[in-house]
């Protein structure tokens, strides 16, 4: 488990090299097609199977027919998550439209390890693990087709983001009709890839939302279906996540008219928590977006399709982001060797088996960056937050018809951004809770448990010695679109 503390943005072979030299190939069975979704920024009470007062029929249907992974847990943002999905050693922050970095180069990532066992692969939406070069860029790392855009975020119609335009086809740059909202054109590119595509050979799609990520924009028929909710923010990122509801149901029914649904193993997981500040709810877990409470860590996520043996409840074993990998590639006939950090659940998803993980790192962090202690363990039932756990430590409940609780946090996020300085981080000292017992993290047991707090801290030590410092680098002026034809583009670093 050694790399999963390793540094997010570090750009060294040192973690992974020998991890990633790692499977078999199983020929016996036919391999199942894969699409694997990923919601950004999706709060944990905004899917219907956990919150009725959201319109996710389609996400409820496969959850019903498969397995909702009621302990699946990922980083507090953005790009450490989806580093760990198709890869490992990833950390710190998100990795910024202006910075030199991209998840490490010269290690192959998991579509390229998929190639191998015979699988075409795509790519549809958001990549947000570093362009600078073009061998950080998606069609350089193992995927045949990229349809989307580079950065964190960007505008649902006009493909633009921090001053340029962010779109591609593959490499080429593009701007796909601008009138159209964003989720029309996924759907539009996901029914063509799947129709396109000889269902007899194995099939991957990475489908990486934007939705329901700020800004908040949708169309009025969207926010319409939402009008028993009475807060507008709240009422607008509902009709956002009823386009994305409609998207994965757009992908669902293409696989089922081109024959390959039945064979098709779906996956379903946000990145990170929600974020309250744009109307996203994680309640009733604690925290959002940015901390290393249950409300920023835990997944809304489920499987469904091909190969489950057990189907229609709730898993409650613990599985990571890390796991994604090891556990698609088995599921798709390969053999993940024993030394990487995620480890392979397929076995114990597919058959309702206890989950093989135990502990898992929450993040580590290096001192001299922001966020100082951004640092947590779960070890069997508990866990411990060491110093800072994130800007945003409370319980959010969802805004109510007149309310605008969240304005004044919202308002110095807008002024301030969302990292708190080290002087601040500094008043944190541990925290231990019981999640099993207490998953809303109400209750710190740090101080009448001391010796097992002592413990959980002695292990995450353990894991602060192995850390590799974070490349984080100063913003670069050489990324300007404008000394790229208007384009966020790679070739400046």
């Amino acid at each position: 488990m050694a790399a999963l503390v390793l540094s997010l943005h570090d750009t060294t072979k040192v973690c992974c090299i020998s991890i990633l030299t790692f499977f078999s190939v199983c020929i016996e069975a036919k391999r199942p097609h894969i699409v694997f979704m990923v919601a950004d920024d999706y709060g944990w009470n905004d899917v219907g199977f956990h919150n009725p007062d959201m319109i996710t029929p389609n996400i409820d249907k496969l959850a019903s027919e498969g397995v909702i992974l009621n302990q699946s847990y990922v980083q507090p943002v953005c790009s450490p998550s989806r580093n760990l999905f198709i890869y490992v050693c990833l950390q710190h922050l998100v990795i910024k439209h202006k910075q030199a970095a991209c998840s490490p180069v010269g290690i192959p990532f998991l579509p390229e390890y998929l190639k191998k066992l015979g699988y075409a692969t795509h790519i549809i939406g958001k990549w947000h693990l570093g362009f600078c070069k073009w061998e950080c860029t998606p069609t350089y790392r193992g995927f045949d087709t990229f349809y989307g855009f580079y950065n964190g975020r960007e505008d649902y119609y006009n493909r633009s983001v921090f001053g340029g335009h962010d779109f591609r086809d593959g490499e080429e740059p593009i701007l796909p009709d601008r009138t159209k909202y964003s989720t029309y054109i996924y759907a539009e590119r996901a029914r063509e890839v799947i129709s396109k595509h000889d269902k007899d050979k194995p099939f991957y799609l990475y489908f990486p939302f934007q939705s329901p990520h700020e800004p908040i924009e949708v169309p009025t028929a969207y926010e319409d279906q939402c009008n028993h909710i009475k807060n507008e923010g709240r009422r607008k990122y509902c009709g956002m996540v009823k386009a994305l509801d409609d998207l994965v149901g757009d992908v669902t029914a293409a696989l089922k008219d081109n024959g390959m649904y039945d064979d098709t193993l779906l996956i379903f997981t946000s990145d990170n928590g929600g974020s309250h500040l744009f109307h996203a709810s994680n309640y009733p877990l604690r925290g959002a977006k940015v901390t290393v409470y249950e409300g920023g860590t835990r997944a809304v996520a489920l499987i469904s399709g091909a190969g489950l043996e057990k189907t229609g409840y709730t898993y409650d074993g613990m599985i990571h982001a890390v796991d994604w990998m090891p556990t698609i590639l088995s599921a798709a006939g390969g053999k993940p060797e024993t030394c990487i950090d995620g480890i392979d659940q397929w076995e114990n998803l597919r058959r309702g088996c206890p989950s093989k993980r135990t502990e898992f790192i929450y993040n580590l962090d290096d001192s001299s960056l922001p966020i100082t202690g951004h640092a947590a363990i779960r070890v069997g039932d508990y866990k411990l937050i060491e110093g800072y756990p994130g800007p945003y430590p409370d319980w959010y409940e969802p805004e109510t018809e007149n309310s605008d609780i969240y304005k004044r946090e919202r308002e110095h996020f807008q002024k301030n951004g969302e990292i708190e300085t080290n002087e601040q981080a500094s008043c944190y000292k541990r925290q231990l809770f019981n999640i099993k017992d207490d998953p809303y993290e109400r209750h710190d047991i740090s101080l009448t448990h001391t010796s097992l707090a002592d413990a959980l801290s002695k292990r995450l030590a353990e894991y602060h010695t192995q850390m590799v410092s974070a490349n984080f680098p100063d913003d670069s002026e050489a990324s300007d679109p404008q000394l790229h034809g208007g384009f966020w583009s790679p070739g400046w670093c």
